[in-house]
């Protein structure tokens, strides 16, 4: 789906969208609220140039409208992987634009992202995982890493990993799969638009990723893992305030 047919189904009450070199930024009105909408298009690759108008356009709300909702519209192939970008030091334009989103859901903006085409590696990492809540529509391409690089990365041959994705969603691409995991919330069909204003009415700043990964049965030990580190540094903290 292109931005200019989802943005008319997101939003049937307006909005003053606009796209400039796959870059989407502009106001929206929800539920008879305005939001802020960032977002990309056409499979944009994230460079420092993408990177820096998208943390620009997070602060600008945060600075000019105290706790307005953000929408983030994901459909990148994810950092641009140039040499140019790589000297220019992609990483800390990539991490500057996800403090802004931790920023702004510091501030009490509420966060709802939607994957409405692709959402790969760095590019969704730094966007769609750092709101409060990620959606995907049912044709969504999400993944982090592709097998064929996975099995060059790992060493694992590709034929092993092929095999895991049939019953691990650990291994496997597609918003089912990420679902299973907790990475994504739930996936839209039907009405977006009484998705999105429900979705930004029930958005919370806690994280419960690891723990919808249990209870869906995609990812088993992420948090328990998390809980036994919590717990033992909550101990240590306790013994050591109690010392004599």
């Amino acid at each position: 789906m292109d931005w200019i047919s989802l943005a008319a189904q997101l939003f049937p009450h307006g909005h003053t969208i606009v796209e400039q070199d796959n870059f989407l930024t502009g106001t929206a009105q929800v539920d008879g609220a305005t939001v802020s909408v960032i977002g990309s298009c056409g499979h944009a690759p994230i460079g420092v140039e993408i990177a820096l108008l998208q943390a620009q356009a997070v602060l600008a709300t945060v600075r000019n409208f105290p706790q307005r909702p953000i929408v983030i519209l994901v459909d990148t192939q994810g950092q641009r992987l140039r040499h140019r970008d790589e000297m220019l030091g992609i990483n800390s334009y990539m991490a500057h634009l996800g403090k802004c989103m931790a920023l702004a859901r510091s501030q009490g903006h509420k966060i709802v992202a939607l994957v409405y085409d692709q959402a790969l590696s760095g590019g969704f990492i730094t966007s769609g995982m750092m709101a409060d809540a990620c959606f995907a529509l049912p044709q969504a391409t999400i993944r982090v890493m592709g097998l064929p690089a996975m099995a060059r990365i790992t060493k694992v041959p590709l034929e092993r990993l092929t095999e895991l994705a049939k019953s691990n969603p650990v291994f496997a691409p597609g918003p089912v799969n990420y679902l299973q995991m907790g990475g994504i919330d739930a996936i839209w069909d039907g009405d977006l638009a009484l998705q999105l204003a429900q979705a930004l009415r029930d958005a919370s700043p806690q994280d419960q990723r690891s723990a919808a990964g249990l209870q869906r049965g995609g990812r088993s030990q992420a948090f328990p893992v998390a809980q036994a580190v919590l717990d033992h540094a909550n101990l240590h903290a306790n013994l050591r305030d109690n010392a004599p």
